[in-house]
């Protein structure tokens, strides 16, 4: 990098300020002109299949990863091909399913309700699992969830109930009309697991 030139005594006042005023954004960084996701991302979200990956086809592509067949064959068209399967997947057919996600945060207590009341509760405090951990599911069984902030982004870490985990990156778009979700899910069945990315647009306010 070619050095900048030295002015001895602050001799050019100008571009002494200039200078100033580069140092400052550069302390302030990219970040800051982004929305603070803890004050955002409550509301109510719908899924935009336009702009979002299409979940039977990342998980047929994690099952031939792993050196599986794909089960939907050439003509089977079904919507939700891969979803259903034994009560300890449900926590991996809400994150990757399901259309419509609301999300109240008081903190350091986060609620995701997902279709058919389906409740998520986890903490952002750092908060360890305890044998009471069920105490905070209005349903989902011992599936258990934790997040915390990273770069202006909310990670949540999932453990559900057959021993996998799943890890979801959420972060804001479009001035905070649209939530982006990237996910990695390993079922514990799985050898490799699904990549999915999932955009929803704000569709209101939650009580």
């Amino acid at each position: 990098m070619r050095p900048l030139p030295v002015y001895n005594n602050f001799s050019c006042p100008r571009l002494f300020s200039m200078a100033l005023l580069l140092l400052a954004l550069a302390h302030v960084g990219p970040g800051s002109a982004q929305l603070d996701i803890r004050q955002q991302i409550a509301g109510r979200w719908l899924i935009n299949d336009e702009l979002s990956d299409n979940t039977d086809d990342q998980v047929e592509e994690a099952i031939e990863a792993g050196g599986g067949r794909g089960g939907r064959g050439l003509f089977n068209n079904r919507e939700d091909f891969y979803r259903g399967g034994p009560p300890e997947h449900e926590l991996y057919d809400r994150v990757s399913y399901d259309d419509v996600l609301s999300i109240r945060f008081q903190e350091p207590e986060f609620r995701f309700t997902y279709e058919d009341g389906y409740e998520r509760v986890f903490h952002t405090d750092g908060r360890r699992r305890r044998s009471t951990a069920a105490d905070f599911y209005t349903e989902g069984g011992s599936d258990w969830s934790f997040g915390y902030f990273e770069d202006n982004a909310l990670v949540v870490e999932g453990q559900p109930r057959d021993g996998g985990f799943t890890v979801e990156t959420y972060t804001l778009m479009d001035g905070g009309n649209r939530l982006r979700i990237e996910m990695l899910i390993q079922p514990n069945s799985f050898r490799e697991p699904i990549e999915l990315t999932r955009i929803f647009d704000r569709a209101g306010t939650v009580d």
